[in-house]
Parts: C-alpha cells; sequence; structure tokens
C-alpha cells in the first residue's frame, strides 16, 4: 500500500502576490499633462474723454444775478478740466467786473483755460438813456463779444460753445418796433477790446470744443444741463427755462419777411404750439425757428462752420437785433435751432423796460430766486465769491409775524430764506397745531363751534386743524393789543411773493397813511368769494378795494383798535374757521344766521387790488397739503376729515372773475411803471 503523502509545501509565490496586493507599493502613473496656456488676454479700452467745451460769458450790470449764476456754473456735474472759460465784460457801473475778477482768480486752477476780456470805460454807450436801454451800437457790440468766443472756442478746437449773455427781449422789441433801421452795418468797424489775460493759460489745447452761451441772469438748476445737452446731439440746442409768466427762451413762431410792416419782419409771432410746450404738455426736443439766452453749439457738426454772429448775413434785411442776425445766420447755414423740455433745466427773469433801472432789475432776480423755492432747494450762490450780507427789516411795521407748525420745518425754511431774500424781518410764531389739541383742551379754553356751522362745500362741521389755525392768530391778535402794536402784518408760511411785493406792499401803506385811511384790517392775499360785481375802490389810495366775502388768511395787515375788536368779539364760544370769521366782523359774510351771534360786526376792512401773496400750491397741485382741512372732527377725535381730497373747492385757485366784476377802478392805466405786459409769453 502506497504510503500517504504528507502536508502540502506552502506556495510562496501565491502568497507573495497576495501580499502584494494588500500592501505592496506600485510605480506612481504619470501625471496627466497640463493644460494648454490661455492666450493672454488684452487689457480693455478706456473710456473716451467727454467732450471739450468752451463757455462764453458776456456780462453788463450782473453784480445782483453773478453769485448765484455762478454757483450754478459750478454744480454743473462737468468735468472742470474738459471746460474752458471765455469771460467778458465792459460799460459797468456796478462791481461785475470785480466779482468776475474774483471768481476768476479763485476758480481757474479748476478749469481748462480761462480768458478774461474786462473793459472798464466807458460806463455807458453814448445813445444809451439808461443800463436798460439797447441803441444799436450796444447790439453790435454784443455781436462782435459772441463772434469773438466763437472764434477763440474754434481756434481752440473745441467741440461745444455753451453761449451765455444779457440780454433783455421785451426791451428790444418795444425799442424796435418804434425805431428805424441802421442801414450800414457791415461798415461798422471791429472795436472789440482784446485785452491780455489777466490769467496765465496752461497752454494746452483742447483739440475738440463745444462752445456754450448762457445769460447771466439764466440759473441752471440741473446740474445734469451740459450733458442732457450734448446728449441730444443737436448742433443748436437750447434747455427750456421757466419764468414767473409764459415767457422763456425760445419762439415757436417768427414773422415771414415779407410784411405789411418791414419792421416787424423776423420777430416774435404766437402760435398754438408755443404754450403747449412752455406748460411741459408736450415734451421732448422741438425744432423751432428761435432760441437765445442759453444755448449750446456742437462744433463737430460741418454746418456749425457757417454760423457767424458778427457780421450779418449779406441777405440778412430785417431789424439789426443780436439773436435774430444769429437766427438768420442759422437757417442760412441749414442749421435748426432746438429747444428741449425733457427735464425741468432751470429759470430766468422776466426781461424789463427800457427805462427801469438796476434796483427794478435786481428785484426781477430775486423774485426769480424766491419762485424757484417753492418746489425746489434754494438756489445758492458761488462759494468763491464774496456775497454782502442783506439787511432784512420790517417794511416800516411795528413787527411782522410768520405763523409756522413745528412740525412743518420745510415750510419754515423755505420762507425764511424767501424772506431773507427780500430783505424781510420776522418773527417766527408756533402754530396752534390742530392735530395735537384735545378734548381737555378744548374744553378748558370753552371753545364751542357756532350753532348750525357747516362747511360750504363738504356740509362738514368745525376741524380741530380749523381750531389750531384760528388760535394761531387770535394768540398773535392778543400780542398785538398786549404790546400795543399799531401797525402788523401777518403771513402764513404757505404763500408765494407778488414780484417786488417789499416795493408794492411799502408803497400801499405810504399812500393809505398819506390820506389818513381809518383802516384796522387789509388782506395782502385771499381768495375772493363775491365775484357778481366790483368791489368798491378807495378814494386817493390806489390798488386798494374794501374787501367783500372773502377766504383765506395768507396774508394781511392789522391794527391795534383791529385786533382789540377781534378780541373783544369773544370768539371762543361760537367759533367757526378764522376765514369765515372776518368776513362775519366786517358784515360781509352772506350767511345772517352767523352774523347774529356777532353784534358788534364793524371792523373796516379793506384789500390789496392786485394781491400781493398767494397760496405756493393749490388742491390738485403736485405739493399741495391742508394742516387744516386733513384733521379730525372738533368735537370727536376719532372722526377724520380728509374732505378736502373730493370737496376741495375753497382750497382751489380764484376762479376767473368776469370782467363786469374786476376791481378795474382800483387800478393805475397800463401806461404805468408797473402795468403788466400784454406780451408776456415773450
Amino acid at each position: 500500500m502506497a504510503a500517504s503523502a504528507g502536508p502540502r509545501a506552502p506556495r510562496p509565490l501565491l502568497l507573495l502576490l497576495l501580499l502584494g496586493g494588500c500592501g505592496a507599493s506600485l510605480p506612481p502613473e504619470p501625471p496627466p499633462p497640463p493644460p494648454p496656456s490661455p492666450e493672454p488676454q488684452p487689457l480693455p479700452e478706456s473710456a473716451l474723454l467727454q467732450p471739450t467745451v468752451l463757455l462764453a460769458i458776456i456780462a453788463r450790470n450782473a453784480a445782483h444775478t453773478l453769485p448765484h449764476f455762478l454757483g450754478c456754473i459750478e454744480r454743473l456735474r462737468y468735468p472742470k478740466s474738459r471746460i474752458a472759460l471765455w469771460v467778458a465784460t465792459d460799460h459797468n457801473v456796478d462791481n461785475t467786473t470785480a466779482i468776475l475778477r474774483e471768481w476768476l482768480k479763485n476758480v481757474q486752477n479748476l478749469y481748462h483755460d480761462v480768458e478774461w476780456r474786462p473793459m472798464e470805460e466807458p460806463q455807458s454807450y453814448p445813445e444809451e438813456f439808461g443800463p436798460k436801454h439797447w441803441p444799436s451800437s450796444r447790439f453790435t457790440h454784443v455781436m462782435k463779444l459772441r463772434q469773438a468766443a466763437l472764434r477763440a472756442a474754434r481756434e481752440k478746437w473745441s467741440d461745444y460753445i455753451l453761449v451765455n449773455t444779457r440780454f433783455d427781449l421785451l426791451t428790444v422789441l418795444r425799442q424796435k418796433l418804434f425805431a428805424p433801421l441802421p442801414q450800414c452795418w457791415r461798415n461798422v468797424p471791429w472795436s472789440v477790446r482784446e485785452t491780455p489775460h489777466l490769467f496765465p493759460s496752461r497752454n494746452v489745447p483742447l483739440t475738440e470744443m463745444c462752445p456754450t452761451f448762457i445769460d447771466t441772469d439764466n440759473l441752471l438748476t440741473n446740474p445734469e444741463t451740459l450733458n442732457l445737452l450734448i446728449a441730444e446731439n443737436k448742433t443748436l440746442v437750447a434747455p427750456m427755462l421757466e419764468s414767473r409768466s409764459l415767457y422763456s427762451n425760445f419762439w415757436c413762431g417768427i414773422t415771414p419777411q415779407a410784411t405789411l410792416s418791414f419792421c416787424l419782419q423776423g420777430y416774435y409771432k404766437r402760435t398754438l404750439d408755443y404754450p403747449l410746450i412752455r406748460e411741459w404738455k408736450r415734451t421732448g426736443c422741438f425744432a423751432v425757428p428761435m432760441i437765445h439766452s442759453t444755448f449750446l453749439i456742437d462744433l463737430r457738426k460741418e454746418a456749425s462752420t457757417k454760423l457767424t454772429f458778427y457780421p450779418p448775413h449779406q441777405d440778412y434785411t430785417w431789424s439789426f437785433d443780436d439773436i435774430m442776425v444769429f437766427a438768420f445766420s442759422s437757417r442760412q447755414a441749414g442749421i435748426q435751432m432746438f429747444i428741449c423740455n425733457r427735464e425741468h433745466y432751470g429759470f430766468l427773469p422776466m426781461p424789463l423796460k427800457s427805462h427801469q433801472t438796476l434796483q427794478e432789475e435786481t428785484e426781477n432776480f430775486v423774485h426769480t430766486l424766491i419762485e424757484a423755492m417753492i418746489d425746489r432747494p434754494p438756489v445758492e450762490p458761488s462759494q468763491f465769491v464774496s456775497v454782502p450780507p442783506k439787511n432784512p427789516d420790517k417794511m416800516g411795521f411795528d413787527e411782522i409775524f410768520m405763523i409756522n407748525l413745528k412740525r412743518r420745518k420745510d415750510r419754515r425754511d423755505r420762507m425764511l430764506r424767501t424772506l431773507y431774500e427780500q430783505e424781510i424781518a420776522v418773527k417766527i410764531v408756533e402754530a396752534v397745531d390742530g392735530k395735537a389739541l384735545n378734548t381737555s383742551q378744548l374744553k378748558a379754553l370753552s371753545i364751542d363751534m357756532l350753532p348750525g356751522y357747516r362747511d360750504p362745500y363738504s356740509s362738514r362741521p368745525l376741524t380741530r386743524g380749523e381750531i389750531g389755525c384760528f388760535l394761531s392768530h387770535y394768540y398773535i391778535w392778543e400780542e398785538v393789543v398786549n404790546r400795543e402794536l399799531e401797525k402788523t402784518l401777518v403771513i402764513e408760511d404757505d404763500v408765494r411773493f407778488e414780484h417786488q411785493f417789499k416795493r408794492k406792499l411799502m408803497k400801499l401803506m405810504d399812500d393809505i397813511e398819506q390820506a389818513q385811511l381809518d383802516w384796522e384790517l387789509i388782506y395782502i392775499g385771499r381768495k375772493r368769494m363775491q365775484v357778481q360785481e366790483p368791489e368798491k375802490a378807495v378814494p386817493n389810495v390806489m390798488n386798494l378795494v374794501e374787501a367783500d366775502y372773502s377766504y383765506w388768511t395768507l396774508g394781511y395787515a392789522i391794527s391795534f383798535q383791529g385786533a382789540q375788536k377781534l378780541i373783544g368779539a369773544e370768539p371762543f364760544g361760537k367759533m367757526l374757521p378764522v376765514d369765515e370769521f372776518l368776513p362775519v366782523m366786517y358784515n360781509k359774510h352772506p350767511v345772517a344766521k352767523y352774523m347774529e351771534y356777532y353784534e358788534s360786526r364793524d371792523l373796516k376792512a379793506f384789500s390789496a387790488e392786485p394781491l400781493l401773496v398767494y397760496p405756493t400750491h393749490y388742491t390738485g397741485q403736485p405739493g399741495y397739503l391742508s394742516d387744516t382741512e386733513t384733521s379730525t372732527i372738533w368735537d370727536n377725535e376719532t372722526v377724520s376729515t380728509d374732505w378736502d381730497r373730493t370737496h376741495s373747492w375753497k382750497s382751489r385757485q380764484q376762479g376767473t372773475i368776469h370782467s363786469d366784476a374786476q376791481n378795474k377802478d382800483a387800478l393805475p392805466s397800463q401806461s404805468s411803471l408797473d402795468a403788466p405786459s400784454s406780451r408776456d409769453e415773450l
């Protein structure tokens, strides 16, 4: 029998393989090849520099406008290194030259280049009879200055020129309608005095520059104006500027060259389009036959090389007038003028008549400033010129009270700035806030509504806002009596002032004193409610009528005796709105039942005619807010009264008064100095 086999021998190779599978290291795999290197990316191109602009400023007797005008220029959001200044001034009787010199010295390092052309003498033109008069020699000189600025822009290779001069269109129109046409325009010698630079130029040429022309009483309050005009890509474009009337810096129509009256060729023509554009009922950039005062010329456009300010085109036969000469030149060059109103760009004052004074022009410009503040921030003066402080006074009144709710800081700030610009000193009276009155306070004052009172439009009872308004006025009457003030002015904080407010009110009060009129209350702002027949004019006092039924207490003068009568009526226990109470007290309220509660109704009440203050806003307008009607019922603070949004008749603007009911007898003749122009839209 075979022998049995012994134990099997180990299999080292297999074991080795098993061990290798568990712990032996293998040679590493080769790394993957690196990705191909990316192609180097080119650096991005930088943005283009903004176009270069030459700003042409031609100023005469502009000391009252320059600080604010220059402030607007400084605030333009445009690189000053891309702007060159070309500034000329002459024939001044004020310190225009000194202001411009101070400004240029302080800003010269901010702008690319400054060219300064002052002319100290003479102070007037030989033929002129006042600073607002435009003889032909003045037209010639202004046209030559503009041409010199245009030539400078071209020599500097400017992209644009923004043009600015002082111009008085109504003055010129009145003169030209009756003046003979000059015969030898092109024979007038070139006489612009080219004064060497007062300031050293950097001598770095601006390769492309755009000229801009702006009147020095035009306020470009929109800091984007220059950018916006350039973006329009027009050869000749102007920003539409706002005035206190329909007047602006453009025409929509122009009289044809062939007319029966030669002197009317090329003048303003009324159109249906003008008010639509001027009042922003149509917005855009519109082709028009005339722009003036402030406009931009694109010198990159080929046709611009044909533009001239002087001499007039050889085919020009219209009246010798700088803006008409230039408008004709643009047409001959095949260049369309455009006016843009896509945005609100700024303001300009109404032009004056040729016989008016620099003081009147100052008042005119101040009115432009205060109108601009109604819905927009104040126009601040330049930080680079010295502005003398104003000297406010009380206009001959013993005191001027301005009523303001503490929570209405916006109104307080606007009014204080507005009054300061007019040099009027006031005492702020903190109004009684009707919304904060509670029932216990009303009981403590023994306040009760006049039985049967209802608002004539909404049929609501008295509101706490109206009680607060009444108390605000009542406490002023008490102060008048306690201080024995003979002549006091009261104004509310939501008023806008008529042009030459201070001058007109002081003259009215002087005339009243001269006539020895016995008065106790004089409205300077109200809403006339009786419009069926005219109010009685006051003999020997122009611009004053005996007041009939009226609303609003925007502003009024009150005498010591008048305040005594109003307090003596003891109105707290039979209260109605203060603007209903006053007509009761002078016996002109149409509701006889209300007057039965007041035995003494002999207040001597009058009104300025025309009025001197108006509301800043009327019902339905942006910015309108009533602190008296948006309140609560007087005896129930849980019932709100916001009826003014639907029943807004009381706060609506004065309706048109029929010609038969107008107070014509109280008005001066239209030939008077302050008579309104029948061509305001010019």
